[in-house]
C-alpha cells in the first residue's frame, strides 16, 4: 500500500471520529490518534483536520492537549473556532483554554 494511501485510510478514520464529537465536548489531537492505535500521530491528526477545512465536520472540537485552540488560525480568523465553542456552552480558563475537565470527550468512551 502506497504512503499516500495510508494518509488517505487515516485521515478518513480521524474523519469519522471527529464526526461523533458531540455538542458542547471537544476532544484532543491525541486522543484521536490514540484511539485509533497511532498514539504517536497527533500531528498526523492535525493534517487530517486542516485536510477537512470547509466541510461539514465539527473540527473546531478538536484541540490540543493543553485545551488550547491550536487549529485557530484555520477558521478565517482568531476567534471564530473560540466562538463556535463558546455557542455550545464550552467554557474556557483564563488563559483562553477549554476547562478540559467539563467538557473533554475521550473518544470510545460511552460517557459524555
Amino acid at each position: 500500500m502506497s504512503k499516500e494511501k495510508r494518509q488517505s485510510d487515516f485521515f478518513e478514520r480521524v474523519w469519522e471520529v471527529v464526526a461523533q464529537i458531540p455538542d458542547g465536548k471537544v476532544t484532543t489531537y491525541g486522543h484521536i490518534a490514540e484511539h485509533l492505535g497511532m498514539k504517536s500521530a497527533a500531528r498526523t491528526v492535525g493534517w487530517a483536520m486542516q485536510a477537512a477545512k470547509g466541510t461539514w465536520l465539527p473540527c473546531h472540537r478538536v484541540v490540543n492537549r493543553f485545551g488550547g485552540l491550536s487549529g485557530a488560525r484555520h477558521f478565517g480568523g482568531p476567534h471564530i473556532m473560540e466562538d463556535l465553542l463558546r455557542n455550545e456552552g464550552v467554557t474556557f480558563d483564563d488563559d483562553g483554554c477549554v476547562v478540559l475537565e467539563k467538557h473533554l470527550w475521550i473518544p470510545g468512551s460511552d460517557g459524555q
